[in-house]
């Protein structure tokens, strides 16, 4: 009987589905398994199930002798070696489209979160310190009708984009390439780089890594945004250098940012956690009931399906197909 190890227990119950033709071993812990709890209990299946923190390398892949399929519950898929899986006919899969507006919502509640310094407030209020309104009490900057800049024109983004309508914003953006149809739906207006710092009152990262977009924000960015200017991030931690964000951050230099990713994720830069002026998630883009339930049961679906000798729909490197 073929094996299906699954990294992390999954909401829904999806994975009952598998338990019925399949072994199914799933890691029982709440943390990401190490390494080497990986290579343990990996080694004889013949699906992984797994998360954007668990890296799956070489190593782990020639671990796995009768590995089908790789099947990633997450949009993003750097965590694993998929040129060396695809060289071995192994299929990668992933599970996009389905966290786009979940993302999208939590770009908007850090980046009012931020400037409307609420977690502050909160906390303010907790600690027993408010004694009545004061016009000066904890004041932020306003949104509406501001200057929204995205790094990263895709799905994301542009719903990110479209809820800028409500908000009276101005929306500008930066990408690889012009997104057209993202400009059609949201009226947004494609600039450089430079630009995009210079202008925008709230900037979104919502690119994914890779050669141009990796350690893109750092001291010298930050320098040329407005100092009243704030800074979100849900795409890749690594995109952001944050030992200059915190001298950003505690120099004046930006108002705020609100990250939700990290530069060397799960460890962050321990100086973020004395800043006020930033507020910090555990990765929760995704992190809606209904929409980690959908993730799970695609990831589910996509390895069933190549376990069945069937094709799955979110293939990342369909290029295995055609050396079959």
């Amino acid at each position: 009987m073929k094996k299906v190890f699954i990294t992390a227990q999954l909401p829904g119950k999806s994975v009952e589905v598998l338990k019925s033709d399949f072994i199914v071993e799933v890691f029982p812990e709440d943390r990401s398994p190490t390494r080497d709890e990986i290579l343990n209990v990996a080694r004889d299946s013949h699906a992984l199930i797994t998360m954007v923190t668990d890296r799956i390398d070489s190593t782990v892949i020639d671990s796995c002798p009768n590995l089908m399929v790789i099947s990633n519950c997450g949009v993003g898929y750097e965590n694993i070696d998929v040129s060396y899986a695809t060289e071995k006919g192994i299929l990668v899969t992933n599970t996009p489209g389905v966290l786009t507006e979940t993302t999208a919502d939590l770009v908007w509640a850090l980046i009012f979160s931020v400037a409307r310094r609420i977690v502050e407030g909160d906390t303010f209020v907790r600690e027993g310190k408010f004694v009545g309104w004061r016009p000066t009490l904890l004041m932020g900057v306003n949104v509406h009708g501001k200057t929204l800049g995205i790094y990263g024109m895709g799905r994301i983004g542009t719903a990110v984009a479209r809820r800028a309508k409500g908000f009276d914003m101005q929306v500008i953006y930066n990408n690889r390439m012009r997104n057209e149809e993202a400009e059609r739906e949201t009226g947004a207006k494609y600039v450089e780089f430079s630009t995009l710092l210079e202008e925008s009152d709230f900037i979104a990262v919502t690119a994914p890594l890779n050669d141009e977009s990796g350690g893109r924000f750092g001291l010298a960015e930050f320098r040329r945004m407005k100092r009243t200017s704030v800074l979100v991030n849900v795409g890749r931690g690594q995109i952001v250098k944050e030992k200059e964000l915190v001298r950003a951050l505690k120099d004046g230099i930006i108002w705020g940012a609100g990250l939700d990713v990290y530069e060397k994720e799960p460890v962050i830069e321990e100086e973020l956690f004395e800043l006020k002026n930033v507020v910090l998630l555990p990765h929760l883009g995704s992190a809606s009931m209904e929409t980690r339930q959908k993730m799970a049961d695609i990831a589910v679906e996509n390895a069933l399906r190549v376990l069945k000798g069937q094709t799955p729909r979110n293939l990342v490197n369909p290029k295995v197909l055609r050396m079959r």
